[in-house]
């Protein structure tokens, strides 16, 4: 059982409000991601202990397995039989009025999957557009065929047509490595990716919804950030690409919004975690897990008294949808008001790993040390929203406390070992 932060029950997801119903059983949601994506055998044709270890770690799936992969992997020789799946995960039936034509680009990525997912279960028909630089077929790939679904490989900086009701634009690397292996392309992205989008919804009228960041807060000087702040960012240095590149991205939504009439909406995402994170993105959360799991040393840049505030993906998909859904044009901040230090966080991530071996009995406990290393050009100090507008206007608030996801999460890398897919 899985308690909120009010010391509740989490059996679903969601909300009835705005004139769409987004509520979905968690546990619907945890057999698309916590589960192995293939079965493994031994020499004899008989389950290998890492798959027996992978199913331990994918206790939240439930009775699903009519709806997960029987692909085969053969350890012996490091082949795999792949093979589709005998039954889709079963979907809402929508009446025509009711159902929606939702382009989702980045769809194939950490937080667009986890969108796809709510939206394809709600019953909707859903469109993808990724060119796999940071995302993965794997994390749809369990839609691909169901009629209600159609994942296509385009880059978003080339013109695209489709009809639809709404899009997210979700499509930009967003973790550090990512962004700045190409800098001219990440700027390209932001801004002709939003234009082609844009220039979609002004066409087809469909309400669009851009997935922005607090990085378009720089290091800021004013805490916690609400959505009339400014920022203040460096535009020249190496994390300018992404931060400046987010900001004209806002800037070219309003130019539509007050030039054409587009109906549009601005998410500001604060650092959100979960299953499906890269784990070879740099980011903090996915480097604290794998090096405790590996009994590595966690490393920690500075002093690791910089802080921030981490919010787990389902609550970062209702925002959205909430978003999305409402009449409000005005940016706003999706995040979490639980703020850490670096330091402190490592900690609690070396617990909750701790926690779990010990619950599984399965491996061995090391108590991993924390080293601390030269701080990043340009790492913000401070980062933490002010989610008022969010209340107030969606009526939205976290649910997931930072242990609870943390779990899932670790459960995920887990499998994902196990299975050899990391």
């Amino acid at each position: 059982m899985v308690q909120d932060i009010y010391g509740k029950e989490i059996t679903t997801v969601g909300a009835n409000k705005f004139g769409f119903n987004s509520e979905v059983d968690i546990d619907v949601l945890r057999q698309l991601y916590l589960r192995p994506h293939y079965v493994a055998t031994t020499a004899d044709g008989t389950q290998s202990p890492q798959q027996e270890e992978a199913k331990e770690h994918a206790l939240f799936a439930g009775s699903n397995t009519a709806y997960q992969s029987k692909s085969i992997f053969n350890p012996q020789d490091h082949t795999i039989s792949y093979t589709t799946l005998t039954r889709f995960p079963p979907v809402a039936l929508l009446p025509p009025s009711q159902r929606k034509r939702i382009l989702v680009t980045g769809g194939a990525g950490f937080v667009g999957s986890h969108l796809v997912d709510r939206l394809m279960v709600l019953g909707h028909e859903v469109t993808v557009l990724d060119n796999f630089f940071t995302g993965s077929k794997t994390t749809v790939s369990h839609w691909v065929g169901h009629p209600n679904f159609e994942l296509i490989r385009h880059d978003v900086i080339e013109p695209f047509m489709i009809e639809c009701d709404q899009i997210y634009h979700l499509a930009c690397p967003a973790s550090p490595p990512h962004y700045q292996f190409n800098a001219v392309k990440t700027i390209k992205t932001s801004f002709m990716g939003t234009l082609n989008m844009l220039g979609l919804a002004k066409r087809t009228k469909a309400r669009f919804l851009i997935t922005s960041t607090s990085e378009v807060y720089g290091d800021p000087e004013v805490h916690p950030q609400p959505e009339d702040y400014w920022g203040h960012v460096n535009p020249i240095g190496p994390r300018a690409c992404y931060d400046e590149g987010k900001r004209v991205a806002e800037t070219l939504t309003y130019g539509f919004h007050r030039q054409d009439g587009v109906d549009v909406r601005v998410a500001r995402i604060f650092n959100t975690y979960g299953p499906r994170m890269n784990p070879a993105d740099g980011r903090v959360v996915s480097n604290f897990i794998l090096q405790a799991l590996r009994g590595e040393d966690m490393t920690v840049y500075g002093d690791g008294q910089q802080t921030r505030s981490f919010q787990y993906i389902h609550d970062l998909v209702d925002g959205l949808i909430l978003l999305m859904n409402a009449d409000e044009t005005r940016p706003v901040n999706i995040g979490t008001a639980e703020e850490y230090t670096v330091l402190d966080f490592a900690k609690t991530v070396r617990d909750v790993v701790e926690k779990v071996k010990r619950e599984d009995a399965t491996k061995e406990i090391t108590k991993v040390q924390i080293v601390h290393k030269e701080m990043p050009i340009d790492d913000p100090q401070k980062r933490r929203p002010d989610t008022t507008r969010a209340k107030e206007v969606l009526g939205w608030q976290p649910r997931w406390g930072v242990e609870a996801g943390l779990e899932e999460m670790v459960r995920y890398y887990i499998a994902k070992i196990a299975e050899g897919s990391i």
